[in-house]
């Protein structure tokens, strides 16, 4: 099975899964709403996302009244939140294998924790702050 981004569909065959004319597409490209993929020929190639993306601009616009204008702002902000939620996920993938702490022992070694677990104070130990700087 082809993947969704892959660029397998023609122009004619887009535009009629699409349920749209090629010119429509053409102009949607000129546009930059629906941008494909080019062949080393120049020719239009669409993907499944594409595909997608051309219904969603149809129903926006025949349903909602959103003008074209309107609708590649909805899309470019569709492809950012996109972006940040794969941001998202990587950062919080990042902070699961990477949630400890650092504190020191009594003896004055430097221990690492899980979150949210607390080394106790010795019987008589200073509760003296000590900041270190790099370089000094």
């Amino acid at each position: 099975m082809a993947r969704y981004d892959a660029p397998i569909y023609l122009i004619s065959i887009a535009a009629d899964l699409a349920g749209m004319h090629p010119q429509t597409l053409r102009s949607y490209d000129r546009l930059g709403l629906v941008v494909p993929q080019r062949t080393a020929g120049r020719g239009r190639r669409y993907s499944p996302r594409d595909v997608d993306v051309l219904r969603e601009v149809q129903r926006l616009s025949q349903e909602e009244g959103i003008n074209l204008a309107g609708i590649k702002r909805i899309l470019e902000l569709a492809v950012r939140n996109e972006e940040l939620e794969l941001e998202n996920a990587r950062l919080r993938e990042r902070q699961a294998t990477s949630q400890r702490v650092f504190a020191a022992s009594s003896s004055g070694d430097v221990v690492a924790l899980p979150l949210g677990t607390r080394l106790r104070r010795a019987e008589g130990a200073s509760r003296a702050l000590v900041v270190w700087r790099q370089g000094r």
